[in-house]
């Protein structure tokens, strides 16, 4: 086949119709992703009472907690099979993160054995739920990573930092639930309470940046319930009491029941959003198939109709009459009785022409807005790389490679995500040499 412009031309457009294409795959795939972690939170929450209460509480609850994941888990595995992603140029990182969370769901059976046995700590059950929950929320992650539409990568961004936020509140209440029902303060748990409600304002602070605006008032509108002022009573209780208190562990219901309701509100923001991404997605494909429509079409007509300026030239150089005059190129006609004649002609290249321009000029307007979304997604990437490089060298947690993260940040007036990338490049200039850990 001889190469052409309109082989080009539609060739590219199809191209970019595939990748919308996939893009509603991804979508789907990350709809599925987020309700195995809204239940997999639900199951660690009330894990985190039965353990806590030494078996004595929530053993039903636990039960149908089981029981609403497991369904979910087995459509997961059918959706990796039916997108066949294998084949549908998935990146070697969003393989790796799918063979990891398979890992990780086989795991799970026995981690339940485990507590049926009630063998592992309330703490270590909500640290091993929270590790699986960890590889489907960077799942999601990768899956919006890089989408080729702002619009689209804008809500992407938002359904990121949602489900990041819903996480650590997830997080929250499972903790906050082990200590009431334990009855007993500790200063390591109310620690972590205070920096995953920091994780949670950070990572909605976001979602609202990113999120549509009907999105936004429908969040803004859940913080003005009753329910949360009962949170932020029960937040300071944990967080205000002293190490060794004893706490009234009849109030784990209330703070399960409180926490729950602000997981649900987040989980109606996460299901209007992906129904946001879903018909955002579908208008997006049904203007790509259009574009490619528009373009054969008006390919075909350019090719069976030329543009006015041939039918002057060929007139100029034909061998059957005397030329008249030089084609003046670029005229709406050569004279008033070729203007009837090239009218149509004419409009057939201006349509063309006025195809080009629109979507140039679409372009060109949404560059901004995906460079935005793009440097979001980047920016929390190198963040993330970065305290993982620090907790490999230095012997830190996470929490304590996010500090000093942000306590060199403070320090040096720069912003996080250059000293993540000085971290990454640099690590002995930023953080000094490496930490043995092994040293005696």
């Amino acid at each position: 086949m001889t190469l052409s412009a309109s082989h080009l031309v539609l060739r590219a457009k199809q191209l970019e119709l595939d990748a919308v294409r996939h893009l509603v795959e991804r979508v789907e795939l990350a709809g599925v992703v987020g309700q195995l972690i809204d239940a997999l939170q639900r199951e660690r929450g009330v894990t985190s009472i039965y353990l806590a209460s030494a078996g004595q509480r929530f053993q039903s609850e636990r039960q149908a907690a089981l029981a609403a994941v497991r369904p979910i888990e087995a459509s997961l595995l059918t959706l990796f099979h039916e997108q066949g992603l294998l084949t549908q140029g998935a990146t070697a990182r969003t393989l790796s993160l799918m063979a990891w969370v398979l890992l990780d769901l086989q795991a799970l059976a026995a981690l339940r054995l485990q507590i049926d046995q009630r063998i592992p700590t309330a703490h270590e059950a909500v640290a091993a739920y929270s590790r699986v929950i960890a590889g489907l929320v960077e799942l999601i992650y990768q899956l919006a990573d890089a989408a080729p539409h702002p619009g689209i990568s804008r809500q992407l961004v938002a359904l990121v930092h949602l489900i990041q936020g819903k996480e650590a509140a997830g997080q929250e209440r499972a903790v906050g639930a082990a200590l009431f029902a334990s009855g007993a303060c500790s200063e390591a748990q109310q620690l972590r309470i205070v920096k995953l409600i920091d994780a949670q304002e950070h990572s909605l602070k976001v979602f609202e940046e990113f999120a549509q605006p009907a999105l936004q008032a429908l969040w803004q509108q859940q913080q003005l319930t009753p329910n949360v002022a009962m949170l932020e009573r029960l937040r300071r209780t944990l967080c205000t009491a002293r190490h060794g208190t004893v706490l009234d562990a009849r109030l784990s219901d209330s703070w399960f029941e409180a926490a729950s309701v602000r997981i649900a509100a987040l989980w109606q923001c996460e299901v209007e959003l992906v129904e946001g991404l879903r018909q955002a997605c579908a208008a997006q494909l049904d203007a790509t198939q259009q574009d490619l429509r528009d373009s054969e079409g008006l390919l075909r007509q350019l090719r069976d109709n030329p543009p006015p300026h041939t039918h002057a030239v060929s007139r100029f150089f034909s061998t059957a009459e005397q030329p008249d005059a030089a084609p003046v190129l670029g005229s709406t006609s050569d004279s008033v009785s070729d203007t009837a004649a090239s009218a149509p002609d004419a409009a057939k290249v201006s349509s063309l022409e006025e195809l080009l321009q629109a979507q140039t000029a679409r372009l060109a307007n949404m560059e901004s807005e995906l460079e935005t979304a793009r440097r979001a997604l980047h920016e929390r990437k190198l963040i993330e790389r970065a305290k993982g490089a620090l907790m490999a060298r230095m012997g830190l947690t996470e929490d304590a490679a996010f500090r000093a993260l942000q306590k060199t940040s403070m320090d040096h007036n720069r912003k996080l995500v250059d000293v993540a990338e000085a971290a990454l490049a640099l690590p002995e200039l930023v953080f000094g040499p490496r930490t043995d850990t092994h040293q005696n």
